[in-house]
Formats: structure tokens, sequence, C-alpha cells
């Protein structure tokens, strides 16, 4: 398995309290795949995808991105980690903004060590005629589009997905996540992305249903739905 987790455990302490955030989750993925994480807010869902991107930390199990045991990784081996293997794509789209479309993906393009062309990702996402563009002049469909490119310019191994498409109207967030499968098809990019909205599930090859820290449910899909269809 490309990403596998096993028996992963969290839990926070505030004063006298310890919130038991993650319960011993276990879950796997395929190279290529695109998996779902599905649950309400609460359920433990951006602290899983935090601990496999390497921005938290477990207090239990393990975790590997192919081949790599990040639960074991110090501290300067994690800036690595998510620096060469992880793309992040956020709900909001956190560009600078002081410098231009193009700018901001060369940004993480120079610290990359295998990066993508620039251009040749501009146009996989439909905006390389806005490359000279600041995130100002653009819709919030647009930004969330640069944010996409931004993550896949380093040719990540994993792209990691936190509601991405959460504060977009629909056709907007049908046209993201349209573009986030021809990623997927296009450069192979595996992709794991956390939603609370069911019906983006039905365009996953995976789908692990979380609910209290758990996971309840696994599904995998025999037939895939183009995100132009997807309806809710």
């Amino acid at each position: 398995m490309f990403l596998r987790v096993e028996g992963l455990k969290k839990s926070y302490k505030t004063m006298e309290v310890t919130t038991e955030v993650l319960k011993g989750v276990g879950m796997n993925l395929d190279k290529g795949e695109i998996g779902v994480i599905l649950g309400p807010s609460g359920s433990g869902k951006s602290t899983l995808v935090n601990i496999i991107g390497g921005i938290d930390r477990s207090d239990s199990g393990k975790v590997s991105v192919d081949g790599i045991e990040v639960t074991g990784l110090k501290d300067n081996q994690l800036t690595d980690y998510r620096r060469e293997h992880i793309g992040f794509i956020f709900q909001f789209y956190n560009l600078i903004p002081n410098l231009t479309v193009g700018e901001n993906i060369e940004v993480v393009s120079n610290i990359s060590k295998s990066p993508l062309d620039t251009d040749e990702v501009l146009k996989a996402v439909g905006m390389l005629d806005k490359k000279y563009r600041f995130p100002r002049e653009l819709s919030g469909g647009e930004q969330q589009r640069v944010s996409i490119a931004r993550a896949v310019v380093k040719n990540p191994k994993l792209l990691l997905c936190d509601e991405p498409t959460g504060a977009l109207d629909f056709v907007t967030s049908r046209e993201i996540l349209k573009l986030l499968q021809q990623i997927n098809k296009e450069f192979g990019t595996t992709i794991l992305m956390i939603t609370h909205n069911t019906a983006i599930s039905g365009m996953a090859n995976r789908v692990y249903k979380v609910r209290s820290g758990e996971i309840v449910d696994e599904v995998i899909n025999k037939t895939i739905i183009p995100a132009e269809r997807i309806e809710w």
C-alpha cells in the first residue's frame, strides 16, 4: 500500500481534561487513488490528515507514505518530508497577496527538488492567462485553482485536501472537484481529501467514514462518478 495507517491514537489535554481525538485508526490507500475521509466536524478528520502530512504527531501508531515511516521522523526530517513529498490544499487559499499568480507558484517550485514546469501546471488548472494577476484580482474559485497549482507544482507524492470546496458555491465547487480528478489522472497524484459532504464521496476510489475518532466504515467504489455529475 502507498499509504498505510496503523493503530493511530491522538489525545489533547487541556487543564485536567483529556480529549481522545483518534482511537486507534487504521486505513490504506493505493498509489494513484483518490481517497475521501467523510465525517462531521469534530470527528478527528483534520487531526488524522495533519498527522499523515507531518504537521502534527500521534501519541502512538504508525503512518507510512511510499515506504517512508512518517511517525518515526525527527522534526528536521518532517520538514523535509513536507517540502519534498506532500502537497497541501486548504479551505482558505493562503496566497501571498503581493506576489502574482506565477510568483506564488514559483515560491514553492524554487524550493522543490523535482518540480513540474510552472506554465504546465498553470495551464492544467486553467490559470495560465492570469499568470501576472495578483490574488486580489481573482475570484474565490480562481484563487483556489492557484492554491491547487501551488500544491501540485512540487510534484508531491501525496496531495492532502482539507475541505477544498468549503468556502465555494456549488458551481465553483464542482469545477474544483473536476480539476482535482483531472490532476489525479494527468499527473498520477495520489489524493486524500477531507469533507463532510457525502456527495463528494462518489468521485473517490475509497471512502473512509469517521465518527468520534474512529473509522466506522470503509467503502471501495467500483464505479467512480465524474465530478461534473456530482449533485448536492
